[in-house]
């Protein structure tokens, strides 16, 4: 039986190289710029910057460029500003997101989480 080599898909240089760059820049661009300047697909160099540690998933964000809220959590502040159970506002989660932010701060409510 003659032993295997094991086919290295990135060399020790290759990803230092790569985890500096992303290190410096963690972003798509700086993943697809990798991909290309290596030979590899995006998923590939995910995978390769995921098993080393450094990869961070992007958030997403609304068209606002705010972090979603869920209705619930919205609902739930209100109740808590108005002080009564969430149960009492059944059917205003219903409502549309913009009006229970509306209304969270014409009850001055700063933070709903």
């Amino acid at each position: 039986m003659s032993a295997m080599k094991k086919v290295v898909n990135y060399t020790p240089e290759m990803t230092a190289e790569m985890l500096a760059a992303y290190v410096l820049a963690p972003s798509k661009e700086t993943v697809a710029a990798l991909a290309t300047q290596f030979g590899k697909t995006t998923r590939s160099i995910v995978a390769k910057l995921s098993r080393e540690g450094v990869y961070r998933k992007a958030e997403y964000v609304n068209k606002n460029g705010e972090k979603p809220v869920d209705k619930e959590i919205l609902v739930n502040a209100i109740a808590k500003a108005i002080v009564c159970d969430v149960e009492k506002l059944a059917g205003l989660e219903k409502a549309n997101k913009q009006t229970l932010k509306m209304l969270l701060e014409a009850l001055h409510v700063e933070t709903f989480a």
